[in-house]
């Protein structure tokens, strides 16, 4: 029995973490916590968000067995880390890609999380209210 072979790619996002594997195959399929691509990202906007990358058409990208293991965040952040795994993963394959991909933002990492609360406040920078007397 042969194992086919694949190329990995990790997306993160805020405190998402997706890790992407791209098997060669005859049609693309996507695959993320072992539910279809429509079952797990049910708004159709996470769903268009991580097949904007497989859309470029400069990039010259075949037909992909795409699975996906994910977690952290929410679906909004998961559907971006997705999208940086497989642009990643791409790139991996094959270097010219690079070109492409990466004038349109697919491999730009978002370094933007949520800002720790600190001691003393109510929120990260919200203070209880300043009385004069």
């Amino acid at each position: 029995m042969s194992i086919a072979k694949y190329i990995e790619g990790i997306g993160r996002r805020k405190t998402a973490s997706a890790r992407v594997r791209l098997t060669p195959a005859k049609e693309t399929t996507i695959v993320v916590n072992e539910k279809s691509l429509a079952d797990y990202f049910q708004n159709e906007a996470f769903e268009k968000d991580v097949m904007s990358v497989l859309g470029t058409e400069e990039a010259g990208v075949g037909d992909y067995t795409i699975t996906v293991k994910v977690g952290g965040s929410g679906l909004s952040a998961q559907s971006e880390a997705v999208r940086l795994g497989i642009a990643r993963a791409l790139v991996k394959e094959k270097a010219d890609r690079r070109s492409v991909l990466k004038p349109l933002g697919f491999l730009k990492r978002d370094p933007r999380s949520v800002e720790r609360k600190k001691f003393g406040l109510k929120k990260a920078r919200k203070s209880s209210q300043w009385s004069k007397r």
